[in-house]
């Protein structure tokens, strides 16, 4: 009786799975990139590590440790440089806001 609970499960799990994939569902939850290249994402603002830090809320220290791989950037970090290398103007737009 368990295994054929376990097997529904994890045939409704790939089925909504397919439903994500195919674009008729959306995830449950945001998953954060795993790695993140702070440095090229920084490279294409043309901004200093300065000018980045204060424009987005990081601290000068914390962008220095990511490009230079001492530490990884928090999951809510890594959301935000991602937000930022694909649509820097979003963030700025809510920046202004606030």
């Amino acid at each position: 009786m368990q295994d054929d609970a376990n097997f529904k499960r994890i045939m409704a799990g790939l089925a909504e799975t397919l439903e994500i994939v195919e674009g008729r569902a959306q995830p449950a939850r945001v998953y954060a990139p795993a790695e993140i290249d702070v440095k090229a994402i920084r490279a294409k603002t043309g901004l200093s590590q300065a000018a980045f830090a204060a424009r987005y809320g990081f601290t000068l220290g914390a962008v220095r440790d990511w490009e230079q791989k001492r530490r990884r950037p928090e999951a809510s970090a890594r959301i935000l440089l991602k937000v930022i290398e694909m649509r820097p103007e979003v963030v700025e737009a809510a920046l202004e806001v606030a």
